[in-house]
């Protein structure tokens, strides 16, 4: 009987396209014939090349025969797609791959695709694809759209999960089943650019199951400094926006045949977010010719992309979309700055009806007044320390070692005063952290116009001195000071062209083999920046010689020896190596007596109860050591006769160690454990309406061991203050509190407000604040104090006004201020019309002097009510959200409608009215603003701080 020796088909056939590239080809063939599922073939497919791959890839079939083919294109196809069509027409395998010439599969790439086709018998499987940057010296790497790839999941449409088809549109990190492929007649577009976006919206839409899986399975290598740019990246020929185009068009005609409106309206966004902008970053170093090929080309093809698709862009998106629709160079390019510097500033801006507009032409347009204005951006609200402004370069050239620089600092609606006394200097910073940093003064920068010019020559050859191969790259930046207030800006290069000014010489302090100039360029942001290049006789060989050095033994060496001191430095003040030391060396520590460490909402502010009890102690002279938490990099508004340590920082752990007493009011970090020497004062931060702790679905839908955690952070406290027995049935329940630990003294932030209410006279922080605001004697103040809101997801979000701030100052600015302060999560801008009348008071640390100053409050649920209340005035309670508010998952302790000291306007018009009697709201609920007050704080008496300090730390006037 005969034995059959026809080998089985391939369970994967991985076709390998290759142009011109004869060194890389044997690595992306290796890492196939490497893979852990043996039975895999490899198709060669060489689409003409002029160099010695297709011999390479012949010589790779005769060394691996049956498991290498080898073909060969007549003439070259000009793109991506056609070798691969060739390669699947002769690919035998159960399923087909792709790999470029210069990429490779992960080991396990194709043993993981295959069985996961073969246990949900999908017709596509796609893996996480990671970018290798090959040339960054950190090994960067970047994992392609990865939370589509967090966990295995099997789709039966790709309209289930649209973000698959909008953004991977790789072809390589996927696996097909070949019989798919032919049945459905996929292939490749030819002769066009960015076939993987057809290709893949094809395969998408006809596969009946798709499975994606948690695994890396295709290194896509990249190369950031090469000067040969590959197809995708070549965006400054008309002729790749003009195929992205053609594609995208091809793909819309699928997507309208099929219907899928949602899809279609997903893939127009990112258009419009993301294709777009690749474009759009490159206009300002292209000719006018080419920006008005690409206007017109991009406006036949966006210009009837749907409202909803706009509606997604943020604004300087929208900006930037509108004004190359109407080809509006001038107003664009600054657009595009600040598209590509987020936060830049980058127009002189313009003020019209109380809004700020980005530039003053268009606004005739009802469309495009909305699009253009910016004033939820902000812009005019800042200061100008807080301004990144933009600084176009308009002159670069180079005479010997000198180099002459000049530009032009945008001045947004005036903010540096005509008469201001200027100065400036360049900085030229090594890109490298912690390395060299030359300074220049700028002689007379002046007013001109609606800018700020500055020229400078500097004598780069003679002062600055790098020190070479470590510091190639030099960043430069202009401070300008007005007025003793500075701004840092860095030169946007813009139309100045730097191709034809030489390169400057310099004189690196370690060698001049590898550098001796230094070249100016753009960087990927479009700012001017420089590089060590080598242009002296002994350059080859110099470097060769250098470069040898650097890969030696010595170098290697030392190389590893720098490297494993900086990863001891990052372990050590990780906080995994942290908690370690604090808990078995920090905590071995004596404590010492009459430490007090303070901290206010996570080290956020000098406020509230903590800063309360503080300012007790230091009344009457109580001898403590104050210690005060700090969150960021410079702390504000703090006592200065009191030790400051940033939170998490080694001081912050060793001061908690050893203190005597911990005070705040929301809680230190969870996994530090306390000391039975330390006592720990748990002060809150306000009273309950929504259900707070275990009392939370989503804390008790944790596991138990989190619970336990959770559990063992709150038993920490060994007091937690009260100012009724409503935050006993609610607040100490909910974190589970034992009686023992309850103090029934009132929240010491709230003795102020006791205070003012028995009072004759205004409190006087309430007189120095409404000076600093710029308050007139006699106008009104009510306060707006809302709650936090969120996004889906509690993302942070700007604050939305619930009622038309600007009607509001229209009515009621005469004889009124109304302060607005938003939660700290949230991002406050009021529009310049408001101006005066509305005052934005979200940074004040301290919330306690607002409300004594307020004649009134506006709020909706905030804790805010519970303290306000006991100055006995008016309160409005503008609830027009209550029934989200109440219905969400957590719930209410209490139905805020009918228990409100105050009316409950549901709409802006029952506001206005409410606002419009004030008077007449404090003799009416008087009585009920009383009873809310006994049955929500009836222990705010006016002396908690008082009391705390003598419990804890003696009575006035008696030693510890």
């Amino acid at each position: 009987m005969a034995v059959s020796t026809v080998a089985p088909d391939p369970d994967v056939s991985v076709v390998v396209i290759v142009y011109n590239d004869q060194d890389r080809l044997p690595t992306a063939v290796g890492s196939v014939l490497e893979q852990t599922l043996r039975n895999v073939e490899v198709v060669i497919a060489d689409d003409c090349s002029t160099d010695g791959s297709f011999e390479v890839a012949q010589a790779l079939a005769a060394a691996h025969p049956g498991k290498v083919r080898a073909i060969r294109l007549p003439e070259n196809s000009g793109g991506c797609g056609e070798p691969r069509n060739q390669g699947v027409k002769v690919a035998r395998g159960r399923y087909v791959m792709f790999l470029d010439s210069d990429d490779t599969l992960e080991k396990n790439a194709c043993r993981n695709m295959v069985d996961a086709a073969d246990r949900t018998g999908a017709d596509l499987v796609s893996g996480l694809c990671v970018r290798v940057h090959t040339d960054n010296r950190h090994g960067k790497r970047t994992p392609w759209y990865p939370w589509l790839y967090r966990s295995t999941r099997t789709l039966d449409s790709v309209a289930e999960l649209p973000d698959l088809f909008v953004f991977d549109t790789l072809s390589t990190n996927k696996c097909y089943r070949r019989g798919f492929l032919l049945d459905n007649d996929l292939a490749f577009p030819r002769g066009i650019h960015y076939e993987d976006l057809l290709f893949s919206a094809q395969a998408y839409l006809a596969a009946e199951r798709i499975t994606l899986i948690p695994n890396t399975v295709y290194h896509w290598n990249v190369v950031q400094k090469t000067a040969v740019k590959s197809i995708s990246n070549r965006r400054g020929e008309i002729s790749n926006f003009a195929h992205r185009v053609e594609i995208h068009r091809r793909i819309d005609a699928i997507l309208d045949r099929q219907g899928q409106d949602e899809l279609k309206l997903r893939k127009d966004i990112k258009f419009l977010k993301h294709d777009l902008v690749l474009y759009l970053r490159e206009l300002p170093f292209l000719d006018d010719d080419y920006r008005h090929r690409f206007a017109e080309l991009a406006r036949d093809y966006i210009q009837d992309f749907p409202e909803a698709a706009y509606a997604e862009l943020d604004k300087i998106h929208a900006i930037c979309a509108q004004l190359l629709l109407r080809e509006d160079w001038t107003d664009l390019m600054p657009a595009i700055d600040a598209l590509l510097n987020r936060g830049k500033i980058a127009t002189p801006l313009v003020e019209r009806d109380g809004r700020v507009y980005w530039t003053g032409r268009h606004l005739e347009d009802p469309e495009m007044r909305a699009v253009l204005d910016v004033t939820p951006l902000g812009y005019h609200a800042k200061r100008l320390n807080q301004m990144f402004l933009r600084n176009r370069l308009t002159e670069y050239t180079v005479h010997g070692g000198e180099v002459t620089l000049a530009g032009r600092i945008v001045n947004p609606l005036h903010t540096i005063p005509a008469d201001a006394e200027l100065s400036a200097e360049l900085e030229f910073k090594a890109r490298r952290r912690s390395l060299q940093t030359f300074r220049f003064p700028v002689p007379a920068p002046r007013h001109e116009g609606e800018a700020v010019t500055w020229r400078a020559e500097v004598p780069l050859a003679r002062l600055l001195r790098p020190l070479g191969i470590i510091d190639d790259v030099w960043d430069v930046r202009l401070h300008l000071t007005a007025d003793g207030k500075r701004t840092t800006s860095r030169l946007t290069v813009g139309a100045v062209d730097l191709e034809d000014a030489r390169s400057v010489p310099v004189r690196p302090r370690l060698t001049r083999l590898m550098a001796d100039r230094l070249e100016a360029q753009v960087s990927a942001k479009g700012h001017l920046a420089f590089r060590l290049t080598q242009e002296g006789k002994f350059a080859q060989a110099g470097r060769a010689a250098v470069e040898r050095n650097l890969h030696g033994r010595p170098a290697r060496a030392a190389k590893s020896a720098y490297r494993k001191a900086r990863a001891v430095r990052r372990e050590l003040n990780s906080g995994a190596r942290k908690l370690q030391v604090y808990e078995r060396m920090l905590t071995r520590l004596p404590v010492r007596k009459g430490t007090v460490v303070f901290e206010s909402h996570l080290g956020k502010q000098y406020s509230d109860s903590p800063r309360a009890i503080y300012e007790e102690l230091r009344r009457r002279g109580t001898p403590v050591t104050p210690i005060w938490s700090y969150a960021g990099d410079r702390p504000s508004g703090f006592p200065e006769d009191a030790e400051l340590v940033r939170r998490w920082s080694w001081r912050y752990l060793k001061a908690l160690a050893q203190a005597e007493f911990w005070i705040d009011n929301q809680g230190y970090p969870l996994r530090l454990t306390k000391r039975p020497e330390t006592t720990y004062i748990q002060t809150w931060h306000g009273s309950a309406l929504k259900r707070m702790g275990f009392d939370e679905p989503g804390l008790r839908m944790l596991s138990e061991a989190e619970q336990r955690a959770y559990q063992q952070a709150l038993d920490r406290f060994d007091h937690f203050v009260v100012r009724g027995e409503h935050d006993v049935r609610t607040l100490a329940r909910a974190y589970r509190i034992p009686e023992h630990k309850l103090l029934r003294t009132g929240y010491p932030r709230n003795d102020a407000l006791v205070r003012a209410r028995e009072s004759e006279t205004q409190d006087p922080q309430a007189l120095r604040l409404a000076e600093r605001l710029g308050i007139e004697p006699g106008k009104r103040v009510l306060l707006y104090a809302p709650t936090f809101r969120s996004q889906p997801g509690g993302k942070v979000r700007t604050f939305e006004f619930p009622f038309d701030v600007e009607e509001f100052a229209a009515r009621f600015g005469d004889d009124c201020v109304l302060l607005v302060r938003a939660h700290y999560l949230n991002r406050l801008t009021l529009p310049p019309a408001v101006a005066g009348r509305v005052i934005d008071v979200s940074g004040e640390p301290d919330i306690t002097p607002l409300m004594l100053l307020a004649d009134a409050l506006i709020t909706d649920y905030s804790s805010v009510m519970f303290d306000y209340a006991l100055l006995r005035r008016p309160i409005v309670f503008y609830a027009y959200d209550w029934e989200e508010y109440a219905e969400d998952t957590r719930g209410t302790y209490f139905d805020l409608l009918a228990e409100a000291p105050g009316p409950v306007p549901r709409t802006p018009d029952e506001l206005f009215a409410a606002l419009g009697d004030l008077a007449g709201l404090r003799v009416k609920y008087e009585a009920r603003l009383k009873e809310f007050v006994d049955k929500y704080g009836e222990y705010d008496r006016g002396d908690a701080a008082a009391q705390i300090v003598d419990r804890f730390f003696g009575p006035a006037g008696e030693a510890r």
